[in-house]
């Protein structure tokens, strides 16, 4: 969410939700397969909805002898509407020891991961207040960074402590209390205070303000402040032996500050291999326009596993080499040419920090543009034919096995498939169109759009069919909400006079223009489910589509 007014996107949505009574109430049906638990997660309940969230205030002592943690966090909002039953997220093992407004403390109950926060009275709709809920416990640990959740407590290759936290998909609750959901972002960011062991240092998100002794004896407490909206599962915390390396960057939004935070014993590795950083911000301000987040920085950050997209905190392990740890996931060579970690997890700054999913379901919004984004990188500093080769070459970890997008209002995303496939998607697109000023002038325009908000699939779908003057709304339908590849049928007339071509396994309407060689000519042909006769001059010989369309050919 960008504007912190009534007219922010999260406040319109939530208006129109409470009036017309479209919030997850208790005893709405749950999708087949998913709990309540899921649904309180997932959807926008009339406890969430009356109040957005303006900012964050985290404060929180990190114990890595006990592996646990305590703190609180004070959540500054503005009443929607009128109601005095509020739902704060907060995962199993951790628990909430307190919640207070003001200087009144609230009573509450916990139902599974959920709390229920009761104020004394309704807060007039219009006006700001703040709550500050106090929690403690052992959080769970991730066994599979960043696929799991949760704090990793490692240590480095020197014996010192090396420790990160992830959360996206399971979200930011199992490790801080928030609203847990990604419609609203906090208008005003957040601001973080890490109490760590002497001798570590506490990385975080945005901008470090200070660095000072704590109260308690041989810990310090490490203040960073983001000032844009952050999605939940970007904010972060690493904590380590770390040292800064500090650049700028001249890019469109004047000039950036970069940082590197590397252990100390990196630092001859990262002077070589982070010459990868500004390469790709180069790449992405020309595809994608100005780095969003100017304000708050950009941050690599050295972790204990591969990396993550963490907003202005770019997490990365992938071993100060290119590739994804060393192999090329294209299997072209292409891969080799480029460090995965880097060009990937910098390309979600663009896509899902600034333009941010409103429901889990969309989250191919995020992913199938940050993976298009690595044939950008290509194309962008090597060639054409190199990044087609790269994108194509990954088609061949697409499964098609359940769609791209997933379950609404449970926080259930789609398939892996939102990657690879969702990647040829988009170079499948840009090739329809068949006109690159329009497609970039779409990328940017996208970003300058939705800057700093959240959408769901169908804003999207509805800004790149007006920016691109066509009608991708049955592309859209085929490869996101099926698992179905169109089949481009052709077939010879048996006096070898014409050839006819339609498309199987495709939604009903989808009708695309694609390019074909026949006989070794190219030509643009319009293709539907219905046959589309072209005229042969001979016999038919030779049939291909261009390879740049994600399709399958069946000549009969």
């Amino acid at each position: 969410m960008h504007q912190p007014t009534s007219n922010s996107p999260f406040v319109t949505a939530m208006l129109m939700a409470l009036l017309t009574g479209a919030t997850a109430a208790q005893g709405d049906a749950i999708p087949e397969g998913f709990t309540r638990q899921d649904q309180l997660r997932g959807s926008i309940t009339p406890e969430r909805a009356w109040w957005d969230v303006k900012h964050y205030d985290l404060a929180l002592a990190i114990y890595p002898a006990t592996k646990s943690i305590a703190g609180h966090n004070t959540i500054t909002f503005e009443a929607l509407a009128k109601a005095t039953r509020m739902q704060i997220d907060l995962q199993p093992p951790l628990k909430l020891t307190k919640a207070m407004l003001g200087e009144e403390e609230l009573p509450f109950e916990r139902e599974g991961k959920v709390y229920w926060l009761t104020l004394p009275a309704p807060i007039e709709p219009g006006t700001e207040a703040a709550i500050t809920v106090h929690y403690e416990g052992r959080p769970r640990q991730s066994t599979r960074p960043p696929w799991s959740g949760g704090f990793s407590w490692r240590k480095d290759s020197k014996g010192q402590h090396f420790i990160a936290t992830t959360c996206q998909g399971i979200g930011a609750s199992i490790w801080w209390p928030n609203k847990d959901h990604g419609a609203d972002e906090p208008d005003r960011g957040i601001d973080m205070h890490f109490t760590v062991p002497d001798g570590l240092v506490a990385v975080a998100n945005g901008r470090l303000q200070s660095r000072k002794e704590a109260e308690q004896e041989g810990r310090t407490t490490f203040h960073w402040r983001v000032t844009n909206p952050i999605n939940n599962y970007s904010v972060n915390v690493n904590i380590g032996n770390y040292v800064p390396m500090r650049s700028k960057y001249d890019g469109e939004g004047g000039k950036l500050d970069v940082e590197y935070w590397v252990l100390e014993h990196q630092r001859e590795q990262a002077k070589k291999q982070f010459v990868e950083v500004p390469r790709t911000l180069a790449a992405f301000e020309h595809w994608f326009g100005k780095y969003p987040f100017y304000e708050d920085s950009y941050k690599l950050v050295v972790v204990p596993y591969l990396g993550m997209e963490h907003q202005s905190s770019v997490t990365y392990g992938n071993g100060f080499q290119n590739g994804y740890l060393g192999r090329d996931l294209s299997n072209t060579g292409v891969g080799m040419k480029f460090d995965f970690i880097v060009v990937h997890e910098s390309a979600h700054e663009w896509w899902g920090n600034n333009i941010s999913m409103r429901d889990a379901a969309d989250m191919w919004i995020h992913e199938s543009f940050a993976n298009y984004a690595e044939n950008l990188f290509v194309e962008y500093h090597f060639t054409a034919k190199e990044a087609q080769d790269y994108v194509i070459g990954c088609r061949a970890l697409v499964q098609n096995d359940i769609p791209i997008i997933g379950v609404y209002g449970v926080n259930k995303s789609g398939s892996g498939d939102m990657y690879y496939k969702g990647g040829n998607m988009l170079h499948t697109m840009r090739h329809m169109l068949d006109d690159d000023t329009k497609w970039r002038a779409m990328l940017r325009g996208v970003n300058a759009e939705f800057w700093h908000q959240t959408v769901t699939t169908a804003d999207f779908e509805a800004y790149v069919c007006k920016v691109c003057d066509f009608d991708f709304t049955k592309v859209f339908d085929q490869y996101l909400r099926t698992t179905d590849i169109p089949v481009l049928v052709v077939e010879p007339s048996e006096q070898g006079q014409h050839v006819t071509l339609r498309f199987e396994k495709v939604v009903e309407g989808f009708t695309v223009p694609v390019v074909v060689r026949i006989n070794g000519k190219e030509q643009r042909v319009t293709v539907s489910d219905a046959p589309t006769k072209l005229a042969l001059k001979s016999k038919l010989e030779s049939f291909e589509l261009d390879r740049n369309f994600y399709m399958t050919v069946d000549q009969r």
